[in-house]
C-alpha cells in the first residue's frame, strides 16, 4: 500500500502556489493588547515554525494594523482563525490605507460562529486588488454577544 503524510501546515497547503510577502522585512505592525505567550508576529511571520498564533491580552474588541515601509500591492489575504474551547460567534472587519489617502476603505466585514467541538476553525481567502497599499487593518470583536472572550488570530498571510 501507499502511503503519504499530509503536512498539518494548513496555509501553505492550502496555498501552495502564492508567494506571501514577508511582513518582517516589509512592514512594522501596530496592535491594541497582546498576551505575552501568542506574541502578534506569531501570526505574522512564515517562519514561526510553532505557530501559536497571536491573542489579546484583554478581551473585547481589538485592532491589528500592518504599516507598510513602502507603498505595495497586495492580491490575496489569507486568514486563519482557531476557537477550540469557547462557543463565540467572532465579527472581524478588514480596511485598507491606499497610499497618500488619510481614510480607511473597507474591504468586508464577517462574523463567523465558533461552536466546539466541530466547528473550530475559519479559513479565509480573499483575492483582491489593493494598490498602492499603504496599510492594512483588521478589527476583531471576539464574541458580538459582548462575552468575556479574548480575539485571536492563528494566522494572517498576504500575498
Amino acid at each position: 500500500m501507499r502511503k503519504t503524510l499530509i503536512n498539518q501546515s494548513t496555509e501553505n497547503s492550502l496555498f501552495p502556489d502564492l508567494n506571501f510577502l514577508d511582513l518582517e522585512r516589509l512592514a512594522q505592525v501596530e496592535f491594541t493588547s497582546e498576551c505575552l505567550q501568542h506574541p502578534v508576529e506569531s501570526a505574522l511571520l512564515l517562519t514561526d515554525e510553532l505557530n501559536t498564533g497571536w491573542q489579546a491580552a484583554s478581551s473585547g474588541q481589538q485592532t491589528l494594523r500592518i504599516i507598510f515601509d513602502q507603498p505595495l500591492t497586495v492580491e490575496h489575504i489569507i486568514l486563519l482563525f482557531d476557537e477550540p474551547q469557547q462557543s463565540r460567534t467572532q465579527e472581524f472587519v478588514l480596511l485598507w490605507l491606499r497610499d497618500k489617502e488619510n481614510a480607511y476603505r473597507e474591504i468586508l466585514r464577517q462574523q463567523f460562529h465558533f461552536s466546539p467541538p466541530n466547528t473550530t476553525r475559519e479559513i479565509e481567502h480573499y483575492e483582491v486588488r489593493l494598490q498602492p497599499l499603504k496599510a492594512l487593518e483588521l478589527k476583531l470583536i471576539p464574541d458580538i454577544s459582548g462575552g468575556n472572550a479574548y480575539a485571536t488570530l492563528k494566522r494572517l498571510c498576504l500575498a
